[in-house]
């Protein structure tokens, strides 16, 4: 874990020994010498009348598990600590976004397709922050370079429904040579449901009447991912299933 403060409970960041302050030990010694909190409360900029700002992002990171949940938390569930309300909340969605933004485009930079951990890595980093079920395609062309993704269906936090044509509709439009579908288990474990074997033999045997391959069917969990092509459920010529890699 990085460094933290010895500076005493409740004393304002101001009155803190210049080298344990958050802002100048950054400029120091880089952000990567800073904790979570640290990091947060020099965003924050400010605590409470009762905490500092590195105090109050440390109650949230232990409120909400870790500093993804507080980026995720709503306007209402934050309002219940002193020193957050609109301005601080608008902040937290600024940065989350500036975030997303700056890591879509490292990602669209040189974006190479062609291995099932690369499309699984892609496909978490989409999915990952959404609080309901989703369902989306990622079409691929002939040299399996990406030529679209995106979130087609939108369901409640653990069911989704899906149209077929819908989807091979896209991807006709899109003229994918390959696809990837997959959907997220927000609350749950990467592990299929019933449906979701028998929707991807469905969407597999469409896909085959068109002449568009499917590589993959990924779920998306928190911790974990589950890849259909892996567990040999949709066997693949691009990838084998010897060169599949194990799903984390």
């Amino acid at each position: 874990m990085n460094n933290s403060t010895t500076s005493l409970p409740h004393q304002s960041i101001k009155q803190w020994p210049e080298q344990e302050r958050p802002r100048e030990r950054l400029l120091l010694q880089g952000a990567h010498s800073l904790s979570d909190a640290e990091l947060l409360a020099i965003f924050l900029r400010s605590g409470s009348k009762q905490h500092s700002a590195v105090e109050l992002s440390r109650l949230l990171i232990q409120h909400f598990g870790n500093l993804n949940a507080v980026f995720d938390s709503s306007l209402e569930d934050l309002r219940q600590f002193h020193g957050i309300g609109d301005t601080k909340y608008s902040q937290l969605m600024a940065v989350k976004e500036l975030g997303r933004r700056y890591l879509k485009h490292q990602l669209d930079q040189g974006l190479d397709l062609s291995r099932s951990d690369l499309i699984r890595d892609y496909l978490r980093y989409e999915l990952l922050g959404e609080a309901q079920e989703v369902f989306a395609v990622l079409c691929l062309d002939s040299q399996l370079r990406k030529i679209s993704f995106k979130k087609l269906f939108f369901g409640s936090i653990n069911y989704c429904n899906i149209s077929i044509n819908q989807l091979l509709r896209y991807a006709i439009q899109k003229h994918a040579t390959f696809i990837v579908i997959a959907h997220n288990h927000p609350k749950g474990f990467a592990k299929p449901s019933r449906e979701d074997y028998d929707l991807t033999q469905q969407i597999l045997t469409a896909c085959q009447l068109l002449e568009i391959e499917l590589l993959d069917h990924i779920i998306i969990a928190s911790e974990q991912s589950y890849s259909f092509a892996e567990h040999a459920l949709i066997k693949s010529k691009t990838f084998p299933a010897n060169t599949v890699d194990k799903c984390p």
